[in-house]
């Protein structure tokens, strides 16, 4: 529904137009995900994913020049913050010159026409490593999602061509779309997190950004009580048809190789872009059998990319998108 829901959101440039083109495996096809960090100089490779890195805002630039190289048109960005930054509030997150912003612009003046999505959530900035402000044992919903909200504007107004929020409160896509039209920002895409379970398959993620619940008696031990019971089926559509009557201009899955149903259901369900995040513990898990020399890591791989496809994904996030882009361009 108009003003809500605008089309021309997808026409705005060529890489937004080339994202949600349907068609084989191609660098268009791909989201990016980077992390990154404080200092200067830094490529630290994270333990849990193999030949994946976290990257300061100076090497970052060179990162972003090697995936438009490649033809990879669209990032996704993460960031590690420094514990002393980490409230209950997510303060950090509002900086206009935080890492996320910085990082935002150090994109964009890299390569202005890289499209640049942001991870829209709350554990990275907070103390307790959970996607939403905690009282009293309990996380909660409306007080967050008007934050993340805030959170959206902030990256838009930084430059950031789309909003990813990975938190899963009821009702923040509409509170995000509101506040960005009411701040002028009708361009701004917002890619929903849709369906997204309480998996085991996050932790090597948490290990890039230090952002695992903290094992405290008074906070959730958890992330169930918000995010998905991987036991579900219906509730995805249901999810996922809110967050569109909301606003969300793209729907996801998460993750990727276990819930190809969902994606398969929704993708016949909607009328949006279905995106699919192929999550870390699915990348480390191919990593470790190569290394061992169980699996064929490029076989595999090739052929993990073309079932998520296969299932309706026309947007895939993963890790192993530098890598598929040089096999299919040899």
């Amino acid at each position: 529904m108009f003003p809500i829901r605008r089309n021309r959101r997808f026409r705005t440039n060529e890489a937004m137009r080339a994202l949600v083109r349907e068609t084989s495996i191609t660098p268009n096809d791909f989201i990016v995900p980077i992390f990154v960090v404080e200092g200067q100089g830094v490529k630290e490779e994270i333990d849990s994913m193999p030949n994946y890195f976290r990257y300061s805002l100076d090497l970052l630039e060179n990162e972003v020049k090697e995936l438009w190289s490649l033809g990879l048109k669209s990032v996704l960005l993460f960031v590690k913050v420094p514990d002393n930054l980490k409230d209950n509030a997510g303060k950090e997150a509002l900086n206009p010159n935080g890492l996320m912003q910085r990082a935002i612009k150090t994109v964009k003046n890299t390569c202005p026409d890289m499209l640049v999505m942001t991870d829209v959530a709350l554990d990275p900035y907070s103390m307790y490593g959970h996607d939403g402000i905690v009282e009293n044992g309990k996380i909660l919903n409306d007080a967050t999602a008007n934050f993340l909200a805030e959170m959206s504007v902030s990256h838009a107004q930084a430059g950031a061509n789309i909003v990813a929020p990975s938190d899963m409160m009821d009702g923040r896509i509409l509170a995000i779309r509101n506040a960005l039209d009411g701040q002028g920002l009708i361009d701004t895409g917002i890619m929903s997190y849709s369906a997204k379970y309480a998996s085991a398959f996050y932790g090597p993620f948490r290990d890039a950004l230090d952002s695992a619940p903290v094992d405290l008696e008074h906070i959730p031990k958890d992330k169930k009580t918000y995010q998905m019971d991987f036991a579900n089926r219906i509730e995805a559509l249901k999810e996922t048809q809110m967050d569109i009557d909301e606003g969300a201009d793209i729907v996801m899955v998460k993750p990727g190789l276990c819930y190809l149903d969902i994606v398969r259901e929704i993708k016949n369900d909607v009328d949006v872009p279905v995106a699919v995040y192929q999550v870390s513990g699915e990348y480390a898990m191919l990593k470790a059998a190569a290394e061992k020399g169980w699996l064929n890591h490029d076989a595999v791989m090739l052929e993990q990319i073309t079932a998520i496809k296969r299932a309706g994904a026309d947007i895939i996030a993963s890790y192993f998108a530098k890598d598929v882009i040089k096999l299919i361009n040899r």
